[in-house]
């Protein structure tokens, strides 16, 4: 779910992008401007970062069981091995969001558990049928999935933020990705259509996902639409989506895929 690509950091950062100035100098505001223990004052905002972490952790678990399965169909033994170098990336995120909640005073699994569903849901109907459409799900529909929290990650308290933007670093897959599928469309050509649908029913399940996320959190959705401090409005909501799409249409570039 959080897997990320290097290449594309300027439109993966596009949070970060919308707050800055003409010098290119963040100016946050609100929470934004306020670390964890000041922050932590407000209930409401408190839960929101619960239910955000709650989300990361378990979909970086979820891309670590991923990446272990997609190690299975790698076509030689120095692809099984990346992946799996990637698998225990993605774990070491889970480690750090695990214990981030442990130290605020959360139970790790029980933060986790309203996610499950819904994420379990999104990869049974995004399950690849071989080993290019699971790299372009990796690298397509989850950096959406990454794209969306780095949005959400410019309005939290700097020490949130912080954690928030470490796990959600460039595995590696990104490249990886991109080289590999680049070469499979170079040997056959046709496979270019084939990928290029797939990644395009993976946008429109990613931001159903995203959105679905939302909806079923109250802390969450109030956040985005502006009830706790510096959230976003109901119009930077609907900029937010266009700028994942964006992102989503250089991406698609990158793999040698039309959008």
């Amino acid at each position: 779910m959080t897997t990320s690509d290097k290449p594309d950091r300027a439109a993966d950062t596009a949070a970060e992008t919308s707050a800055e100035t003409s010098a290119g100098t963040p100016q946050h505001t609100g929470v934004a401007a306020q670390n964890w223990e000041q922050a932590s004052t407000d209930p409401q905002y408190c839960a929101a970062v619960v239910d955000l972490l709650g989300a990361l952790a378990y979909g970086e678990l979820a891309a670590f069981e991923r990446l272990a399965e997609d190690a299975k169909l790698a076509p030689t033994l120095a692809d099984k091995a990346e992946l799996a170098k990637m698998a225990s990336a993605e774990f070491h995120h889970f480690e750090q969001l695990r214990d981030r909640l442990t130290e605020i005073g959360e139970e790790p699994t029980q933060a986790m558990e309203p996610f499950v569903a819904a994420l379990d849901g999104f990869h049974r109907q995004t399950a690849p049928s071989d080993w290019l459409e699971g790299l372009v799900k990796a690298y397509v529909g989850d950096s959406i999935a990454s794209d969306f929290y780095r949005e959400v990650a410019a309005r939290l308290d700097s020490d949130t933020r912080g954690l928030v933007l470490a796990v959600l670093d460039d595995t590696g897959h990104g490249g990886f990705a991109v080289e590999k599928v680049r070469a499979a469309i170079d040997a056959d050509p046709r496979v270019g259509g084939r990928l290029a649908l797939w990644a395009r029913r993976l946008m429109g399940e990613a931001l159903s996902q995203s959105q679905r996320v939302v909806a079923d959190r109250d802390a969450l959705s109030t956040m985005l639409v502006g009830g706790v401090a510096d959230g976003f409005d109901l119009a930077e909501v609907g900029k937010m989506f266009s700028r994942i799409t964006e992102a989503h249409t250089k991406r698609m570039a990158a793999l040698g895929l039309a959008a």
